[in-house]
């Protein structure tokens, strides 16, 4: 790539410091918003469960990984120191020093320890240094320093007439400055000189630290100084002309033997344990403060800053080293490569490059401005698919070879080391190397998609992946002219899907999953481990790349990126999963890129620049997760803060609770997810979630238990956080209640039984009342039935008698009218005397009363009461009258009825007269009605 530009850039290399200059660490940044306090940040401290304490403006801050906690001074004045000792957060401020103790409610609560002392604090003391030895905790104020004793509560005190600076600690042998006199050295409890002031040039200490030469004095202006012996050096170290420009304020010395200062105006400064600087970081390179009040590497090597405004964690040991384009200028990164020792950088604002370990800014290359899609480096020709066409990178700029618009990727035609094949805007197209230059060749007519991604699957077969239009197989001629035949392959196309070649294997990704070609069948099958990993609810892009040099595939997902090798002991792949999510990463969904840079070292294309990734350093250990705190209640927004320690029944209605929980990680780029379960209601697992808290609401009665854990950078929690609590049953089930209920159901089951049996006694009785009616009305039916029987027969014995009595009376009146006829032919003959026998015997048997006797037995058998009926209402007549009226009941005439009386017929009429007169008829009533109806 030209030897002169090459040597220009090695000479720039020998005044860097870092293999990646520009390149610096993840670091988490912590606004005052964020953690609901002041800005500045005076002390920083950590815990045996590694939680962060920090003294604040506001009070004292905690941080669990998860969440921010404040707690209030008492006094409401400024923390300026915080240690945590055992199980005790020391602090001290305004007027005031103490310790804070978690309670079983995973709150803080402060006891104060200026009440303890003898004497008075003095008036506006404030206390900026805490140190322990042993059982005792040294309190440092620009006046004094209390020495407290843990154990028996008692405290002495070291005066000073002059400001004393501060107070430091190495190994176990305690050291204090006093401006103008020098370093002092607690000994048995009494302050002795070992460092005059003169000899350090009365500068203000920052630190004091031990070394290979004894102690090295750390000043805030001038650099280091050596002890040893009570002889004081200078050290001198290739830093000191950056040192003497700065104003240092806070240090710390890593585990390493590194060193981190910070400065009041400049951010770090990054050295090594030689006094070599590593690296500046600064508001320029990512902090959002460049005046660093307190330093704290924690127990995972990462750096705290408290700064003049919010706290930053720079995550120094990550395997991620980030460039953050800030100022706009490179853009998103759409493609990398590496050639010649230079690093290019393909862009939606052109092409960039730099020496790959030159701390200079990124040049832009002329002529290339527009979208870059691809770097392609073929047999050391590097190729760059632009939107505009096809450019080939040379020593002075760019070389247009194709004029093609928007080429997204070129490969290699096998077989034909003098062809290129590149897919376009508008199908494939090849180039073709003349005399040792690439020049466009000709359009490969018959196909006219977009070929974004491409594979051949021999010399003369390529298959075609469009996202919206599917997946085409196509043949061309054996000169790359035409298309000789195409077909569409029968699988679901998907939005983001790519096809790619990984160790002889053409995959296809989508939401779906990814499938591989079977060559035997020509179709597309579901792989099904690819699958798991890469799709679903897990899916963000369908971008596979085939790294060829680390022969790594690698695919990206919405929780991390993945990546596959050959296995070393069996033909099974070796899946490997980086937990760093797409919100993390920030690159560019669907265009997602990686570059091999050599030594497991890659480069990731993000929105705003790149990410360096060491594969070697990737792997956490398990982490611990707390259970921070819990409340419950039955408002929702007035919970109880619940006691930690011991299993609680809550009543009834207090059935919300919720719980808090966290893992101390401060890795920027690996998030924490979590998992938790309810015994008793939600048996099984949840699915992860970076949610830190659940709440369950409106929960039944009944025993439970809450578990959670969480798993940081694909590594489960070393523990299980359990919890367990009852929830009372309400009133209504509780066993008084239930034998409440039992004898009231016994007393209703009885009042039931009793009406009921008066219900079936009374329905019984009607049944009974209604049977006996039933019975009555059969037998009254009977009874009818029988009478009207009887009644049937009287009537007929009626009508026999009426019969008998109408055969006698007519056989009456017939002898009567005979004998009459007799005796009327008699009285015409001649013979008197034998006549008149004749007529006296018949007037004999014509006057018989035995005829009338068996007429008035007859016609009382028929109407027996009558004759009494009519005595009875007119008693004034006579049997004859009697015998008159029954022949008129029988409704006879007057001619019928004269010769029964053996009278005439004008005689009958006078007898009814007679009659009518008696009974006191009206002359207009008639007499047989009136007989008949009586």
């Amino acid at each position: 790539m030209g030897f002169i530009k090459y040597f220009l850039y090695t000479l720039m290399l020998v005044f860097t410091c870092a293999s990646h200059a520009q390149v610096f660490s993840p670091i988490q940044i912590f606004t005052p918003q964020d953690y609901g306090a002041e800005d500045q940040n005076w002390a920083i401290s950590q815990s045996d469960d590694n939680f962060i304490y920090v003294a604040n403006n506001k009070g004292l801050l905690e941080y669990n990984g998860a969440s921010w906690n404040i707690y209030n001074s008492p006094n409401n004045g400024i923390l300026r120191s915080v240690r945590v000792i055992g199980d005790r957060i020391y602090s001290g401020g305004y007027m005031d020093f103490g310790y804070w103790t978690k309670n079983n409610k995973g709150s803080l609560v402060y006891t104060s320890l200026k009440n303890d002392l003898e004497s008075s604090i003095k008036e506006d003391e404030d206390f900026w240094g805490i140190i322990d030895v042993g059982q005792f905790v040294l309190f440092q104020s620009f006046d004094r320093v209390y020495v407290y004793h843990s154990e028996n509560k008692s405290f002495s005190v070291i005066e000073s007439e002059k400001r004393i600076n501060k107070i430091f600690k190495v190994e176990e042998t305690i050291y204090y400055q006093i401006i103008g006199e020098g370093v002092f050295e607690i000994i048995n409890g009494k302050p002795q000189l070992i460092v005059e002031s003169d000899s350090i040039g009365n500068y203000k200490l920052v630190n004091i630290f031990s070394s290979e030469f004894g102690l090295l004095l750390q000043t805030e202006e001038n650099g280091f100084y050596k002890v040893n012996e009570n002889k004081v050096d200078k050290w001198v170290i290739a830093s000191d002309s950056l040192l003497s420009n700065v104003s240092v304020y806070s240090s710390a010395k890593l585990r390493n033997g590194n060193f981190v200062l910070g400065t009041i105006s400049n951010g770090i400064i990054h050295m090594d344990a030689f006094g070599n600087v590593l690296t500046r970081i600064d508001q320029n390179h990512g902090l959002s403060n460049n005046t660093v009040l307190s330093i704290l590497e924690d127990d995972y090597g990462n750096i705290w800053l408290g700064l003049d405004n919010g706290i930053n964690v720079v995550n120094i040991n990550s395997p991620f080293k980030v460039y953050k384009d800030k100022q706009g200028n490179l853009g998103t990164v759409y493609t990398a490569a590496e050639a010649d020792g230079f690093l290019y950088l393909g862009t939606n604002h052109g092409l960039f490059y730099k020496l790959i370990d030159s701390s200079d800014k990124f040049k832009f290359i002329k002529g290339t401005k527009g979208q870059v899609w691809n770097l392609s480096l073929i047999d050391g020709d590097l190729f760059c698919g632009h939107d505009k066409g096809t450019f080939i990178v040379e020593e002075n700029g760019v070389k247009k070879v194709s004029d093609q618009l928007g080429t997204w990727a070129i490969k290699k035609v096998k077989d034909q080391p003098e062809l290129l094949i590149q897919g376009n805007y508008k199908g494939l197209n090849v180039l073709e190397k003349v005399n040792n230059e690439w020049r466009f060749r000709n359009k490969i007519e018959g196909f006219d998609i977009s070929s974004r991604y491409f594979e051949f699957l021999d010399s003369n077969e390529i298959l075609v992946s469009h996202e919206y239009k599917g997946v085409y197989k196509i043949k061309v001629d054996n000169d790359f002219l035409k298309i000789v035949d195409s077909r569409k392959i029968l699988i679901k196309e998907g939005i983001k899907s790519s096809i790619v070649n990984y160790n002889n294997r053409i995959l296809y990704s989508t939401i779906e999953g990814v499938f591989y070609y079977d060559l035997k069948i020509e179709e597309f099958k579901r792989d099904s481990v690819l699958s798991d990993l890469l799709s679903g609810e897990n899916y963000i892009s369908g971008k596979l790349i085939s790294d060829n040099n680390g022969n790594k595939l690698w695919g990206f997902s919405k929780n991390g990126i993945v990546y596959i090798q050959p296995g070393k002991l069996s033909e099974a792949p070796k899946i490997n999963t980086i937990a760093i999510s797409s919100e993390a990463r920030k690159t560019k969904s669907s265009f997602e890129n990686i570059l091999d840079l050599g030594d497991d070292n890659y480069l990731i294309g993000t929105t705003g620049g790149y990410i360096i990734m060491d594969l070697e350093l990737i792997g956490q250990d398990a982490l611990d997760i707390h259970l921070n705190n819990a409340d419950y209640g039955k408002d929702l927004n007035n919970l109880i803060p619940l006691d930690l320690s011991t299993t609680n029944t809550f009543k009834n209605k207090a059935n919300n609770i919720r719980f808090k929980y966290s893992v101390a990680n401060y890795n920027r780029f690996t998030t924490a997810k979590y998992q938790y379960k309810l015994t008793g209601i939600y048996d099984n697992w949840s699915m992860w979630s970076g949610d830190s808290e659940v709440f369950f609401k409106n929960l039944p009665h009944g025993d439970y238990m809450f578990e959670a854990r969480a798993i940081t950078n694909g590594v489960i929690s070393n523990n299980v956080i359990s919890y367990k609590f009852n929830i009372e049953k309400p009133w209504y089930l509780k066993p008084l209640a239930i034998v409440s209920y039992f004898l009231l159901a016994l007393l209703i089951i009885f009042v039931l039984y009793y009406f009921n049996r008066k219900h079936y006694k009374n329905i019984q009785k009607k049944i009974i009342e209604k049977k006996q009616r039933q019975l009555e009305m059969e037998q009254l039916e009977s009874q009818r039935q029988l009478i009207q029987f009887k009644n049937k027969n009287l009537q007929l014995d009626i009508d026999n008698k009426n019969r008998e009595l109408g055969m006698a009376t007519m056989n009456l009146v017939k002898r009567n009218e005979l004998l009459s006829s007799i005796k009327s032919d008699l009285s015409k003959s001649k013979s008197l005397t034998e006549v008149g026998k004749v007529i006296k015997t018949i007037n004999s048997s014509i006057n018989d009363t035995s005829d009338w006797d068996l007429f008035e037995k007859a016609f009382n058998n028929v109407d027996k009461e009558f004759m009494q009926r009519i005595k009875a209402i007119h008693p004034s007549i006579t049997p004859n009258d009697l015998r008159l009226c029954a022949y008129l009941r029988l409704n006879l005439s007057s001619k019928e009825i004269a010769p029964l009386l053996n009278i005439s017929h004008k005689s009958v009429e006078v007898k009814r007269y007679r009659l009518r007169k008696k009974l006191g008829l009206d002359h207009k009533q008639s007499l047989s009605n009136y007989i008949i109806e009586l």
